[in-house]
């Protein structure tokens, strides 16, 4: 029997590269020269009853014409990505009035009507596919924008759901890969912001209370750390849409609502123990200064048990979450 063989093909990775392109005021003026010397040959040779006049002036005027279709304008921030006869001619960038081969055809990207502004992965999509759909605009942006996505409900390290929201600063660094790797490179670059967060979050608990180096790695407490690892991640997964991810944070961030209320319970069971440690550990040092101070100026000679009834007394007036009311006590203590 013979082997079978699957034999992959895989196309190598766009890479960009500039169109031949020139001034295209100077091919402007020389059309505009054609055109009129053509038209006045046309007319002289009419009146002359000149056959190969008004053809060669005819000619010119048509191949002129043809011409103009390589006469491009952009501007600041602004790419073509140019097609010749089906295969990637080269991309044209930068302000100003080109001219360049006249039979390559801009290619329409999928989300050229997104120029910059915040926009959302669901409202923002479908403002885009209506907008590329009606104005077919060829400029592809290389302006620095926003994505900002809708907000997700992920499990943290825990397990406990939360919800976070993210906002990422991109640019288009390689209008090739943008244009021909990916359909769509902002529905792209959306899909892998959502993939990326939730790999990033699971790594991380939401909060964590030990006074600890841990403290520092969570999701609350290192906001810095956890925006570089994002960053890395989105990074790593638009590279090959050409992408250039400036930065990634997290603009939002709280327990689901399930669990909301329960964690707000903990957090001030918490914060309710901290304080009354606090205030023990503080009444504690005032009791034993009291009673030092007494022993040193001898102001009262105390036994134990009146040293223990007096400790009670400052403790529970200390510790206590209520005004103390005084008592009058004109007996003796035996």
């Amino acid at each position: 029997m013979a082997e079978r063989t699957n034999i992959a093909h895989t196309n190598p990775s766009m890479e960009e590269k500039i169109a031949w392109a020139t001034s295209g005021m100077s091919v402007m003026l020389l059309l505009i020269i054609a055109f009129i010397g053509s038209a006045i040959a046309i007319i002289y040779g009419a009146l002359q009853e000149n056959i190969p006049l008004i053809v060669t002036g005819s000619i010119i005027i048509v191949a002129g014409g043809c011409l103009l279709g390589g006469l491009k304008v952009l501007k600041p921030k602004e790419a073509l990505v140019l097609t010749l006869f089906g295969k990637y001619y080269g991309t044209l960038k930068g302000p100003g009035f080109f001219f360049t081969n006249p039979f390559v055809t801009p290619l329409i990207p999928a989300s050229a009507d997104i120029t910059g502004g915040n926009v959302g992965s669901s409202e923002g999509l479908e403002h885009s596919r209506h907008m590329t759909a009606s104005s077919k605009k060829k400029e592809l942006s290389l302006k620095t924008m926003t994505l900002n996505n809708d907000r997700q409900k992920i499990n943290d390290m825990l397990g406990n759901p939360i919800i976070i929201g993210i906002v990422v600063i991109w640019r288009v660094v390689n209008t090739a890969k943008a244009v021909f790797n990916v359909d769509n490179y902002m529905e792209f670059l959306s899909t892998q912001c959502d993939s990326a967060l939730r790999n990033i979050v699971r790594l991380y608990p939401y909060d964590v209370t030990d006074d600890s180096e841990q403290s520092e790695k969570s999701l609350r407490g290192s906001s810095q750390e956890i925006a570089e690892r994002l960053k890395e991640e989105i990074q790593s997964k638009v590279d090959i849409a050409g992408l250039e991810i400036v930065e990634a944070r997290i603009t939002e961030l709280a327990y689901a609502p399930e669990i909301a209320a329960a964690m707000l319970q903990r957090q001030q069971a918490t914060a309710i123990v901290d304080a009354r440690q606090m205030i023990v550990e503080g009444a504690v040092s005032m009791v034993e200064m009291a009673l030092t101070k007494l022993n040193e100026k001898e102001i009262v000679h105390l036994d134990e048990e009146r040293k223990a009834a007096m400790v009670s007394n400052l403790l529970v007036v200390l510790c206590g979450s209520k005004d103390a009311q005084p008592v009058v006590n004109s007996g003796s203590l035996y």
